[in-house]
């Protein structure tokens, strides 16, 4: 387990610094703090975004460069940041617009924005205060504005940061690469969990399915129609009266039963958890939250209630650890029903019938175990990660040999060590299309890997077209869900038979490639680097990478360039275009793998229950000089018998003698044992020339791979040789 988010300790480090002159220091290695004068810690700190203490270890360098300079503005707090000529800024957390984010102003507070309709966009769900800035050579840097409060983001010729609430610190990273940044941010914020290996296959939504009739009836589809998916979600209507922790006992009289139906098939259960308790007398959750003093109050000291989905809620006050550990009892006890994961909505906290959105500013939250009392303005940022961090525990108290999947649509920075996310009600429109890429770019910078949009779009009714090219980019999204709310049907056979099957090939090419996927995630698990990158990773120094939006890169090895792109600028090099099916349509993006790079792919499956890596296609594309690796990580796809040591993760090692093409199969970490067969996938100009698997299972001897392999007639592969770790293709010339 990850450092838990608020420790008494970080706090007391923060006490020591209450009111001091202005200080600066480097705390780590490139890695700077800077201290207004005056700055009182009880304002602003525990910092719910960083993990370590920051405790000095040598002064600023001279040359460090990049000063941050605190002022005023009106009244509020600035931060000003002179940058040099040519910096390209990205990240800022779940953003609209263009991917570099030059000349852009954004407001940090988040916001139910149905549809991205209000303040132009600028206000979304989610609150990250890090901004990625790219110099014109390549190195990068990274800035941390480290508290809660509301605040804006002004990028122009420098970065000015102001805040509506009282003086912040500002941390600073300096790297040579933006992937070296990635691991900074990573180690200074914390990673994602591993997630469970269901979580990244394909999961189909709708607000809303019921009866439970109508949910099994979609799972049934999805496996006559042989189009994959691991994940069928519940929204507020299998809800009595949307209370949460209640099941409607019309549409949802088993919920036990249903759930272990849908295990019998092979898919998962999520079911919608929100914030916002109904006020009802006789209402269990209500009638413990008010004997337990579990709700946020008003500035006058009474409960504060708003209207959502139920009617008039109050809202848990999870500021309070007496209050996250009854969130948690509750959540335990509803994973009695056999859901598998959550999913946490309307957490902002949003607020219907009022012009702010939400509740107000001068609500009261009372704190405890470390963080002092507030106000709104403080705690509103990080009350839905307050909400998903106590969801996590929980999920992993009531099933502690799984690992927890949570989704949440309120987060801030850091909150990616407890929930994966979304972007909210998109719309379906080609425009959201085509943002969604920029966004989760974005998202993935800001730390947060697992995320992606609804496919489809939420808001409105694709047309089938739309559906189709959406569907085919989806796959690759880190997080692939299609959602969409009432009245219409976005399921792949909604629009007819030409679509489902475009949308069967694209959610097909995801699970032939969750071998690569699965290997990302745990890359991002380990590092922070993200899973969807900008294509400028390939090549920090190409500056006409560096607003390239229509095309990304999947891991280091493949380029996603959707069919609509226009003339999108891709990196140098040899990279070729993987043909993976034998025909063609109009819809599916076009995979380009890199030039010295193997990636490993799987056998087509309709589920992950039946995943596994016991036949491995491997993709070679070699550089000129014969040379490619690449990496393959495996275990068991749940629980946390990885953290032990139950875990293998293989590198491949391909070159050239002569005209034979040599594969080094290296087990470099872990001690879990596989059996593997082996082909390899020879990646050309205009097609993949494959051999035979390998015709004997692989084992382990002596931390190599023994392989006996098989002879095929084919004019491009004759001889297909196995030594003691070695496979060796000898190809024609």
């Amino acid at each position: 387990m990850k450092k838990i988010l608020l420790t008494l300790f970080s706090f007391l480090i923060g006490f020591t610094l209450h009111v001091y002159s202005q200080t600066s220091f480097l705390f780590d290695e490139n890695m700077a703090v800077f201290y207004p004068a005056g700055f009182d810690s009880v304002q602003t700190l525990p910092s719910p975004a960083v993990e370590r203490d920051l405790l000095p270890i040598s002064d600023i360098p001279v040359d460090w460069g990049i000063i941050p300079v605190y002022g005023t503005d009106s009244g509020k707090v600035t931060v000003t940041i002179n940058c040099e000529e040519g910096t390209d800024f990205y990240a800022t957390g779940e953003v609209t617009g263009h991917l570099r984010r030059n000349n852009t102003e954004i407001t940090l507070w988040n916001t139910d924005n149905y549809g991205y309709r209000n303040y132009g966009g600028t206000r979304l769900y989610q609150s990250h205060p890090w901004i990625l800035g790219v110099k014109p050579d390549g190195t990068c840097f990274g800035i941390i504005a480290d508290h809660t409060w509301r605040q804006k983001i002004k990028l122009s010729d420098a970065i000015k940061i102001t805040s509506d609430g009282p003086s912040f610190r500002v941390i600073v990273i300096k790297r040579n690469n933006p992937k070296e940044i990635m691991k900074a941010l990573g180690n200074l914020i914390g990673t994602i969990n591993l997630p469970p290996l269901w979580a990244i296959g394909h999961q189909q939504s709708r607000y809303s399915y019921y009866p439970d009739s109508k949910v099994k009836e979609i799972a049934e589809q999805f496996r006559q129609r042989e189009i994959p998916c691991d994940v069928i979600w519940m929204d507020i209507d299998y809800m009595d009266g949307v209370r949460p922790f209640t099941f409607n006992k019309t549409y949802f009289p088993d919920p036990v039963g249903l759930n272990s139906y849908l295990n019998s098939i092979k898919f998962k259960s999520i079911y919608i958890i929100d914030a916002g308790t109904k006020q009802e007398p006789g209402y269990s959750v209500y009638d413990r939250g008010i004997a337990g003093n579990h709700f946020v109050k008003t500035d006058s000291g009474s409960i504060y209630y708003g209207e959502v989905w139920p009617g008039l809620c109050a809202f848990p006050d999870y500021t309070r650890p007496e209050t996250r550990a009854w969130w948690k009892g509750l959540q335990r006890n509803f994973m009695q029903c056999g859901a598998d994961g959550i999913w946490n909505d309307m957490n902002e906290p949003a607020v219907f019938g009022d012009t702010i959105g939400t509740m107000p500013d001068n609500n009261r939250h009372a704190g405890g175990g470390g963080l002092p009392a507030g106000s709104h303005l403080r705690y509103h940022n990080v009350y839905g990660m307050l909400m998903s961090m106590s969801t996590y525990e929980a999920l992993l108290e009531a099933n502690p040999d799984k690992r927890p999947f949570v989704l949440t649509r309120a987060g801030f920075l850091g909150g990616q060590r407890y929930a994966a996310t979304w972007t909210g009600d998109n719309v379906s429109s080609w425009e959201h299309l085509k943002m969604s890429i920029p966004m989760s770019i974005n998202l993935g910078l800001s730390g947060q890997p697992f995320n992606g949009p609804d496919i489809g779009g939420y808001v409105g009714n694709a047309t089938p077209e739309l559906f189709g090219h959406w569907i085919a980019l989806g796959a690759f999204y880190p997080f692939s869900r299609n959602h969409n709310g009432e009245p219409s049907e976005q399921e792949p056979w909604a629009f007819g038979p030409e679509i489902e099957k475009v949308s069967q090939t694209a959610i097909g090419r995801r699970y032939r490639l969750l071998p690569y996927f699965y290997t990302l995630f745990r890359e991002a698990s380990q590092t922070g680097i993200p899973i969807m990158r900008p294509l400028f990773f390939a090549d920090p120094a190409d500056l006409s990478l560096r607003d390239e939006e229509q095309a990304f890169m999947l891991g280091d090895d493949l380029i996603i360039l959707p069919r609509w792109a226009n003339d999108a600028k891709l990196p140098a090099g040899n990279w070729k275009k993987i043909k993976l099916e034998d025909t063609e349509d109009n819809y599916q993006v076009t995979v380009i793998l890199r030039p010295g790079a193997v990636i490993p792919m799987g056998k087509l499956i309709q589920s992950t229950a039946d995943y596994n890596t016991e036949f491995i296609t491997l993709l070679v594309n070699p550089n000129e000089d014969g040379t490619a690796t690449g990496t393959l990580y495996d275990d068991e796809g749940n629980g946390f018998g990885y953290r032990s040591g139950d875990y293998a993760m293989h590198r491949f090692d391909a070159s050239k003698e002569g005209d034979r093409l040599k594969i080094e199969i290296t087990l470099t970490e872990g001690t879990r044992r596989v059996n593997r067969h082996y082909r390899i996938g020879y990646v050309t100009d205009d097609e993949v020339i494959y051999t035979d698997y390998s015709s004997d299972t692989t084992q382990y001897m002596d931390m190599v791979n023994e392989i006996t392999g098989s002879r095929r007639d084919r004019t491009d592969f004759t001889d297909f040789l196995m030594n003691a770790g070695q496979k060796i293709c000898q190809m024609q010339k």
